[in-house]
């Protein structure tokens, strides 16, 4: 997002002081990856049932975790940890409130179709032309490609490392599946391409991916004193992944709206949000 776009948002920021709902707005900061769109939709429609003005602002993973540490988001659903996001949280974590894990069992890595004969990221030491020499990627400042250019000097691969976006990315992996040739992409698990395709994460021996990851609630400083009810929700609110990949595949549908998409997770899982806001 533009320096000029997110001066506007931050702009449009107002404190908080403690009131009942009707009336009171809370900003939720996300990045516009497709986990954390369903995330952050669910949450807004539970808190907008709660009577809360619900303020959705998409940026950049750095300004989101920035947005939160001055207070110009209230929260977000989108911090993933220990470590895709490892760099924001040494520097911000004694201005953010980490509430804690909202999704366990995520994953990041490289994957492949599942019929590749790549098994192992070593494999792409002697098979790169293969994937003609390249390792598809997303947003240039995202976590997972910083751990990715890690992983090439790791394996010492004669791979590219190609910038793009989520969207891309996906599209070059829904290219190729439909042309059966094999790809390397950066990936993440919850992802819509999960549920959609069938693929395989490649093993990572030296654990440059680390193990498991999750993804993580952050408050701003002050919201459990300012806003109690809301920082309650925050401590309760939890996704699965298979529910979440379900979403976000549904999403990616043609004419699909996340906000709908929301609504129908939201009325099966009616007992789940009950729990959350009691």
């Amino acid at each position: 997002m533009r320096a000029t776009a997110f001066g506007v948002l931050l702009c449009l920021a107002f404190a908080q002081t403690p009131a009942e709902a009707a009336g009171k707005q809370v900003r939720l900061a996300y990045v516009e990856w497709s986990d954390a769109v369903a995330a952050t939709n669910i949450l807004k429609q539970v808190l907008e049932e709660k009577g809360y003005e619900v303020k959705a602002i998409p940026l950049a993973a750095a300004a989101m975790w920035q947005a939160v540490a001055t207070g110009d988001a209230d929260a977000t659903v989108a911090a993933w940890l220990p470590l895709t996001q490892a760099a924001y949280y040494e520097k911000l974590k004694n201005r953010i409130d980490l509430i804690g894990p909202n999704v366990t069992g995520a994953k990041i890595g490289w994957a492949v179709p599942a019929s590749s004969p790549l098994n192992s990221i070593e494999d792409l030491k002697t098979k790169s032309a293969e994937v003609d020499g390249k390792v598809i990627g997303i947003d240039p400042g995202a976590g997972v490609m910083k751990t990715s250019e890690a992983a090439i000097k790791a394996y010492g691969l004669p791979v590219k490392l190609v910038d793009g976006s989520d969207a891309t990315m996906t599209s070059a992996l829904k290219d190729a599946i439909r042309q059966k040739k094999d790809i390397v992409v950066t990936a993440w698990t919850p992802h819509w391409m999960f549920a959609r395709y069938e693929l395989k994460y490649l093993a990572d021996p030296k654990k440059v991916f680390g193990d498991d990851e999750t993804v993580n609630t952050l408050a701003r400083k002050g919201l459990k004193e300012d806003m109690p009810e809301v920082y309650d929700i925050l401590k309760k609110f939890k996704l699965n992944i298979k529910d979440e990949e379900a979403m976000m595949a549904e999403n990616e549908e043609k004419g699909a709206k996340p906000s709908e998409t929301a609504a129908k997770w939201i009325k099966a899982n009616r007992a789940t949000v009950d729990g959350w806001v009691k």
